[in-house]
């Protein structure tokens, strides 16, 4: 009788640690298909391209007329335009050359009355269509065809100021307090 006693016990210990080593090794098979899970997702949201959608930009003093443009500018593009625009040069940048470059190579497309206009090939308008040199009467898309387009530069340099706004130049990116994040779940 004494002897059954002390054997259950024992045999009571081994059930009791292979059963916390089960529920041990659950829970961290429970758990590792949750990070792998993360991991891809980081993986994917990363390996995504960034790209912000094309915005509408208003012609002012050409009613009806929109200006459809891809805000996607790199800092490379910038600083070809600056220097496109003289930034190099003994006379220093042109703010309204500088502006119509923003304007003329982000351009992807040209619409009135809410409706795209293209040329008779089908293709999109922008400021190097030949159709949009012959109706402003220049022979440069930039930057001829961008001042005849809009008339007036204080206008140029407002709608160029716009795209990079729209591009993201200027955004502010907060800094988020950790511990605000808890009370958030």
């Amino acid at each position: 009788m004494s002897d059954s006693l002390y054997e259950t016990p024992n045999e009571g210990e081994a059930a009791e640690k292979s059963t916390s080593k089960k529920v041990t090794k659950d829970l961290a098979s429970a758990s590792a298909p949750k990070e792998e899970n993360l991991l891809e997702r980081l993986k994917a949201t990363i390996s995504a391209k960034v790209e912000r959608e094309v915005v509408l930009l208003e012609v002012p003093d050409r009613k009806d007329v929109l200006l459809r443009i891809s805000p996607n500018i790199t800092q490379a593009q910038m600083k070809a335009w600056r220097k496109n625009a003289g930034e190099e040069t003994k006379n220093g940048l042109d703010p309204t050359k500088f502006a119509c470059q923003v304007i003329g190579q982000s351009c992807v497309g040209i619409e009135i009355d809410g409706q795209e206009v293209f040329d008779e090939a089908g293709n999109s308008l922008n400021f190097a269509a030949d159709e949009v040199l012959e109706m402003t009467g220049t022979t440069r898309p930039v930057p001829d065809a961008v001042r005849a387009f809009f008339g007036t530069d204080p206008h140029i340099e407002g709608a160029a100021l716009a795209i990079l706004e729209s591009a993201g130049y200027g955004d502010t990116v907060d800094v988020v307090d950790p511990t605000s994040l808890s009370s958030m779940s």
